[in-house]
C-alpha cells in the first residue's frame, strides 16, 4: 500500500466513523466515499504537499479493498486467471498457482504439463 493510498484510506475511515455508516452493506456508498476522498487528496497533492497519485482508479480499488474487501488479497480474488492462493506465512503470499502455471518453479514459470513432459524426456 502506497503512502497516498494509506492516507486516503485513513481519511475515509474517519468519515465513516463520523457519519456512522456501514460501507460493507452499501457498495455505492463505499464507492462514493472513496471517490470523494480520492478527489480531495488529488487536489491537495497538486498543491505539492502530498505525493501525487499515479493512477486514481487503482488507488480507489485499493482503498475499497482495504475497507470492505480482503485488502492485499482482493486483486488476486478478483482475477479470473488465479486458481489458488497459498498463504504460507503472515508476511505475505509466498506462492500462487495460475491456470496451469506454477509460479514456484525454480526454472521459471512453466506449465505442469511442460514439467512432466520434460521429466519424461530426460529418462
Amino acid at each position: 500500500m502506497t503512502e497516498a493510498v494509506r492516507i486516503i484510506t485513513e481519511q475515509v475511515r474517519l468519515r465513516v466513523r463520523r457519519d456512522g455508516v456501514d460501507l460493507a452493506a452499501d457498495d455505492a456508498l463505499a464507492d462514493q466515499y472513496v471517490r470523494d476522498e480520492v478527489r480531495r487528496y488529488s487536489e491537495r497533492a497538486l498543491g505539492g504537499s502530498l505525493p501525487l497519485l499515479t493512477d486514481e482508479f487503482q488507488a480507489s480499488r485499493e482503498v475499497v479493498a482495504a475497507l470492505t474487501g480482503f485488502g492485499a488479497l482482493q486483486p488476486f480474488l478478483d482475477d479470473p486467471d488465479i486458481e489458488e492462493i497459498w498463504i504460507i506465512s503472515p508476511k505475505g503470499l509466498r506462492s500462487l498457482e495460475l491456470r496451469g502455471l506454477d509460479v514456484r518453479s525454480p526454472q521459471g514459470v512453466r506449465s505442469k504439463r511442460q514439467r512432466a513432459r520434460h521429466q519424461c524426456l530426460r529418462r
